[in-house]
């Protein structure tokens, strides 16, 4: 009971000595630790306004770089384009180009053909000519050397000679 009546009514002595050591702990503070303190608050405070301008710069940047990059992607989409359109022009070009070689290949090679053909041509009539004469001499050697003297012989002679010369080229 004695420590509850104490403490409900203290005396004088211990308020003087709480009050002093109070004051005394205050200057004691207010002296050294209260400038390094408020030093520290404000540097603080002066990181957190630094870092939240660099953020904020940060967040400017962001946006000119998203935007640059948009500019980019625009501008490399455009040439990306004009690439497969030039890529399209070549190639329709060099195939134009090609159909025309090959139509000119295919119309040389068929003259020359028909050139050829003519050749062999003129050739097989040229053969067939010589034969015709080395026939034509074998039967009127043929009939030279036979004595006929009717004329119906001579015809009958003739055309055997005939046939077997037809016989002769089948």
């Amino acid at each position: 009971m004695i420590l509850a009546s104490s403490l409900a009514s203290p005396e004088i002595g211990t308020i003087f000595w709480s009050t002093l050591i109070f004051s005394i702990f205050f200057a004691f503070l207010a002296k050294f630790a209260w400038k390094p303190i408020l030093k520290a608050v404000k540097a603080r405070e002066e990181i957190i306004k630094g870092s939240l301008e660099a953020a904020e710069k940060a967040r400017e940047d962001m946006k000119r770089l998203q935007t640059d990059n948009e500019i980019i992607l625009r501008k490399a989409r455009e040439e990306r384009e004009n690439i497969l359109k030039e890529a399209r022009e070549t190639r329709e070009k060099i195939i134009s180009e090609a159909k025309g070689k090959a139509s000119e290949e295919a119309g040389k090679l068929i003259e020359k053909a028909r050139q050829e053909i003519e050749r062999e041509k003129i050739k097989a009539l040229s053969e067939i000519q010589s034969q015709v004469a080395l026939l034509s001499v074998e039967i009127a050697s043929r009939l030279l050397k036979e004595k006929l003297q009717e004329s119906k012989e001579q015809e009958k002679l003739i055309e055997k000679y005939i046939k077997e010369i037809q016989n002769n080229k089948n």
